[in-house]
């Protein structure tokens, strides 16, 4: 662990003192975060003193308020989300983060270190994770018991399952109001409910964020006792109550459970959803309480706290660390996910290195995602030899053999420019496709500029599949978007309602993109207001960014606050970003800011170099009583 933790930061004199129960560090420089001005995240100094922390409990300190990385999906449980029933193009973890630095790097464009580091690794923490591995999962609802036989026992079966719940498409048929009655009839009539039906059920409505429907699902089966519910329901239970109606009511339903079911699953459950929704006062509060309680430490809870401080306070990261030295919690794969994910980030290529040969080290391999992120890191570095032996070595002998690889391969070998190897590894896909093959191809072209191969892959897709879900015909929207091909792209967008296709916040995020590469600023901002104010669902803070950014180039002050201030209205609030562009638009404008600064500290947002520097220069704007003379 002490490997891991010199692996982790660079140590500029640590001195640790254990005085009681209590340890603390000397400052040291802990992962920075803004790759172009050295600061953290959220604008802060990189050097900053350590908490003060004791092994047993974590204490909170003043910090920034709850900020979230665009688009950033959650790698536990997905916690905390709201849920909408139209977020069909959501399912699958679909995500914009799932495009590796693709036309915007290959093609030349102009992309932002920040945004494009942001590009490079979530979906490694989110869609890997959440799927496939459930112990850093929250607990499926109503999940199969150890002792029910059952043919579900294999995650294949499981999958195959899915695709034909009898009882998923009673939910999906009927009203939310009448799901009750609903499913009281579909039991009338004879069928049968048990567990396994209803965990099928129930895994789809998760998969697709459904979380209200899965929430009503799960009171009627408590309420109508047709499952004996045990730790595992309560605890998924309190995930979905959390997601739907926030993590104050979640805790209340804690209280109603009975004692001998409030077990640990139950309290990580709500410590993941808190670490989700980036409340670092009450996740560091719910961690030490479940300390207090007597529960073990364990990786799962290190890591949601791993996890937090990643997005919101990467300075904490090394006291969690050291918790987990001085307790003896061996890190998990996971862990190991986390603290490379954010040493590439901060494009500390040296330490992300430094963390897999410790990994290694402790006899855990990189799996093919692992690898997959070090490789965005390395083409993002510009350290394409390593980023090609990595993925050769991913690819191996035989694609045939390693097929599951080919969804990674292609938009690695996209970021590198390599559009002969993207067309060796479609081919080896294109007679029998699989959709996230095809999705993955769809974007790779896009990115090696390719337009008519992405193109013809869709039409492929769709020839095979007749239907598929809108994330689909948004990644070829995307590339439109990318090749500024405004009428292509309408037609698409078209085509998606043509074919019922429920349309959300990625779709909305590609159209904007492509009206405002096409010049049409004003166009985008009106439909991303319509689409907010027609739906449920909350647009993507990358949506409202890019707007703010094309009227901060123009100088354009009025739009500039009225799209930061729809910024504020939904929900996104005190990130460095917004206000860093619509200070550029006072700049560009040679027009003052007063009051910024105020504006700033009411938002707890300390200036990074960047937005000093901004603020310096509409403060030369001001009229003094000689420039007032002279105009």
């Amino acid at each position: 662990m002490w490997a891991l933790r010199r692996a982790s930061q660079p140590i500029r004199g640590h001195a640790f003192r254990f005085g009681g129960p209590r340890a603390s560090a000397a400052a040291s420089v802990v992962f920075c975060g803004d790759l172009e001005h050295g600061v953290d995240n959220h604008g802060h100094s990189s050097i900053i003193p350590f908490t003060i922390i004791q092994p047993k409990r974590f204490y909170q300190r003043p910090s920034v308020p709850a900020k979230f990385f665009f688009g950033t999906q959650c790698l536990s449980s997905q916690a905390g989300t709201k849920s909408s029933d139209d977020e069909d193009d959501l399912e699958d973890g679909f995500s914009e983060l799932e495009t590796p630095l693709g036309n915007e790097t290959a093609a030349g464009n102009n992309v932002g270190k920040e945004a494009a580091a942001d590009l490079i690794s979530e979906p490694e923490l989110s869609d890997a994770d959440s799927a496939d591995d459930l112990s850093e999962a929250a607990p499926d609802v109503l999940d199969l018991s150890d002792d029910e036989p059952s043919d579900m026992s294999s995650k294949k079966v499981a999958r195959k399952k899915t695709f034909g719940s009898p009882l998923f498409k009673v939910i999906m048929e009927s009203p939310r109001q009448s799901i009750n009655s609903a499913i009281d009839k579909w039991v009338e009539e004879g069928n049968t409910l048990g567990r396994t039906e209803m965990s099928v059920a129930m895994l789809i409505l998760r998969k697709r964020r459904m979380f209200g429907r899965a929430l009503q699902l799960s009171e009627w089966v408590e309420a109508n006792k047709r499952v004996e519910f045990v730790e595992r329901d309560y605890a998924s239970r309190v995930d979905l109550i959390a997601k739907v109606h926030g993590l104050h009511k979640a805790e209340k339903y804690i209280e109603k459970v009975p004692q001998s079911f409030q077990g640990e699953v139950m309290y990580r459950t709500l410590l993941a959803n808190c670490a989700s929704s980036l409340n670092v006062k009450k996740a560091e509060e719910l961690f030490n309480k479940m300390r207090d309680l007597g529960f073990p430490l364990t990786p799962f809870s290190c890591n949601q706290l791993l996890l937090l401080y990643k997005r919101v306070d990467r300075k904490k990261i090394a006291d969690v660390l050291l918790l987990m030295e001085k307790e003896n919690v061996k890190p998990s794969l996971f862990t190991y996910k986390l603290l490379i994910d954010t040493k590439g980030r901060s494009n500390d290529i040296t330490g992300m290195e430094q963390v897999i040969e410790t990994m290694k080290s402790d006899g855990l391999e990189p799996d093919l995602l692992t690898q997959a992120m070090v490789a965005r890191f390395y083409a993002f570095g510009g350290l394409h030899e390593k980023a090609e032996a990595v993925i050769k070595e991913m690819e191996g002998d035989d694609l045939k053999e390693n097929r599951g690889a080919c969804k990674l391969l292609l938009p690695l070998y996209a970021s590198l420019g390599k559009a002969d190897e993207v067309g060796r590894i479609w081919k080896a896909c294109e007679v029998n496709p699989r959709l996230d093959e095809c999705l993955a191809a769809i974007e790779a072209w896009g990115t090696v500029g390719r337009v008519d191969n992405a193109e013809a892959v869709f039409e492929k897709m769709l020839k095979t599949w007749k239907k598929v879900s809108a994330k689909y015909y948004t990644a070829l929207l995307k590339v439109y978007a990318n090749h500024k091909m405004l009428a292509k792209g309408k037609d698409v967008a078209k085509r998606m309602s043509d074919n019922g296709c429920q349309i959300g916040p990625y779709t909305w995020d590609a159209l904007v993109k492509l009206y405002l590469e096409a010049g049409e600023v004003e166009k985008a901002g009106s439909i991303l207001q319509k689409a907010a104010q027609q739906s449920s669902m909350r647009p993507l803070y990358s949506s409202y960014l890019a707007i703010l950014d094309k009227y901060a180039k123009r100088g354009d002050i009025h739009n500039a606050e009225k799209i930061f201030h729809r910024l504020r209205l939904s929900g996104y609030v005190g990130r460095m970003q917004q206000y860093q562009a619509l200070l550029q638009a006072y700049a560009n404008a040679k027009v003052p800011a007063y009051g910024f600064r105020e504006r700033l500290k009411a938002d707890n947002i300390f200036p990074n170099k960047a937005v000093a520097a901004l603020l310096t220069k509409v403060d030369a704007f001001k009229k003094t009583a000689i420039t007032d003379l002279l105009d």
